[in-house]
């Protein structure tokens, strides 16, 4: 290994690759970042966060740093699933947050959350070659002043679809490409009196259409105006003629390609103010997932590990969360009290969760594409997200709150995210979120006794115990992990539950102290 070794290297200083640097310096585990781009990207992809996504960063004390509402994140009223209404105002427990904001301005809060932490960022560097050995990994790396080398316990790939770390690896990435729709999206700018004043546009010679995506009988229209004054416009078009490779994307090719959808001109120009500004053409797009998101001391989050469609906004959802799975375990090796086989709970727990997305992502472009069969299934669909339990699954599916992780637990709350309770603590008022700001296993218990605070006194370098009440308890007590996931709950104080405590706690954070 070179002398300038460190514990771990992250490719790619994307929301995912820095999400993971940030939960490395939580845990005391200081990582460095490279990233061939000279500074943060400006192109707009996501627009937001939705789902349990938003909830992680309420955790980690980003929430209201990146804009959210005071108070904990609150669910929306409403959703859509492939331009579909979904009516959540009624649900009993709806997991639907958002947070809206463009992925530039994620990335440079995120960059600067972790330049705070500590982190090593390195733009204008980009990983070159790898080559692994039983203590690490060897990199090379392409920087401004020259080639060098790093080694590294750890290395991350966090660069995207066409992730050279996964491919320098040998990890296969099967799946499929759609080769009869091409979307095209940008920035515009609209006459003010096209606007409906509840988010919709009203088109002259069409109609109305309301925010969101519209799936009409010559394809796809979607307006979006998260920003004041910047008006998102987006077409898809089923079964049209191939753009040339290397055309580039003009406004005047999305108006085109809107006139074909609308069969009207919806007058738009290119876009006034301030940038960044999207636009760009989406063809041949990509349904994949990387085979294992391991190979020996190298690792994939994000796009590197699964890349689908945008619709229903589950890319960035599905990556931080990654990055969060994978950052505890990696400084729980590093920081020596991993237990055997937990670095591998990783690809056993987030890649099933990416095959959900992808079946979600395929199924909404699907019902999105045009034609009677698909007009009367989502005649169907819609009859059938009438009754609530059916639309309170699909919200499950679309936040990832369906999600349950195998933790060799039996009680019902073990594996999902931990609800965010309101808690009396002898610190005050407090909410669950609150309790895992620093990123460490906590031991919530709720009802008055010691045993399980006992117990759990052997762990306590690793695990923090907080005693507290709450009127809206589920369990007596709750062993969370740094990722917000319950690893056991009881809903009692036995011996069974004990020991079923003491296994957890061996099984997720190591041996006790001695």
């Amino acid at each position: 290994m070179p002398e300038n070794s460190v514990d771990v290297v992250i490719s790619g200083a994307g929301p995912n690759g820095l999400m993971l640097a940030g939960e490395l310096a939580l845990a005391g585990v200081h990582a460095i970042v490279v990233d061939e781009l000279p500074a943060p990207s400006t192109q707009p992809k996501a627009n937001g966060l939705v789902g349990q996504v938003v909830r992680l960063l309420d955790m980690r004390g980003l929430y209201h740093e990146f804009g959210g509402a005071s108070g904990a994140p609150q669910p929306l009223p409403a959703y859509f699933f492939s331009g579909l209404t979904l009516s959540l105002a009624e649900l009993a427990d709806n997991p639907m947050a958002l947070l809206g904001i463009p992925q530039p301005k994620l990335v440079r809060l995120l960059e600067k959350w972790t330049v705070g932490l500590g982190v090593d960022i390195r733009w204008g560097h980009r990983l070159t070659g790898l080559r692994q050995q039983d203590d690490g990994v060897e990199i090379t790396v392409a920087g401004p002043d020259g080639d060098y080398r790093l080694g590294a316990r750890y290395l991350i790939g966090a660069d995207g679809g066409k992730s050279f770390v996964r491919k320098q690896v040998g990890i296969e990435f099967p799946g499929y490409t759609a080769t009869d729709s091409i979307g095209r999206m940008g920035h515009v700018w609209l006459p003010d009196e096209l606007r409906t004043g509840d988010g919709g546009i009203e088109i002259p010679g069409f109609g109305r259409l309301p925010f969101g995506h519209n799936r009409l009988e010559r394809g796809g229209f979607v307006f979006a105006e998260m920003d004041p004054g910047r008006p998102l416009i987006a077409s898809v078009e089923f079964g049209g003629e191939p753009v040339p490779e290397g055309t580039p994307m003009t406004i005047e090719e999305l108006r085109m390609s809107v006139r074909r959808v609308l069969g009207v001109d919806l007058p738009m120009e290119a876009p006034r103010g301030p940038g960044p500004h999207a636009l760009r053409r989406i063809d041949n797009q990509n349904t994949r997932q990387a085979e294992r998101y391991r190979e020996g001391n190298v690792f994939l989050v994000g796009d590197a590990a699964h890349v689908h469609s945008g619709m229903g906004g589950p890319g960035l959802n599905l990556g931080l969360q990654d990055a969060a799975n994978l950052g505890w375990k990696l400084a729980a090796a590093i920081n020596g009290w991993a237990p055997a086989g937990l670095l591998d709970t990783y690809h056993a727990e987030r890649h099933p969760v990416g095959v959900r997305v992808m079946m979600s992502s395929l199924a909404q472009t699907a019902l999105f594409a045009p034609g009677p069969e698909v007009t009367a299934m989502r005649t169907l669909l819609g009859e059938l997200l009438e009754q609530p339990e059916n639309t309170a699954y699909i919200a499950r599916l679309m936040s990832g709150s369906d999600t349950r992780y195998e933790t060799g637990d039996p009680h019902p709350l073990a594996g999902r995210m931990v609800p965010d309770l309101t808690l009396e603590t002898s610190d005050g008022t407090k909410r669950v979120a609150e309790l895992l700001r620093k990123a460490r296993p906590v031991l919530l218990t709720l009802a008055d006794d010691a045993t399980y605070t006992e117990i759990a006194a052997g762990w306590r370098d690793r695990v923090d115990t907080v005693p507290a009440t709450s009127a809206d308890a589920p369990a007596a007590a709750l062993l969370i992990r740094p990722d917000g996931y319950v690893a056991w709950a009881s809903d009692g104080v036995d011996p069974a539950d004990s020991d079923r405590l003491r296994d957890a706690l061996t099984r997720w954070f190591g041996s006790p102290l001695n």
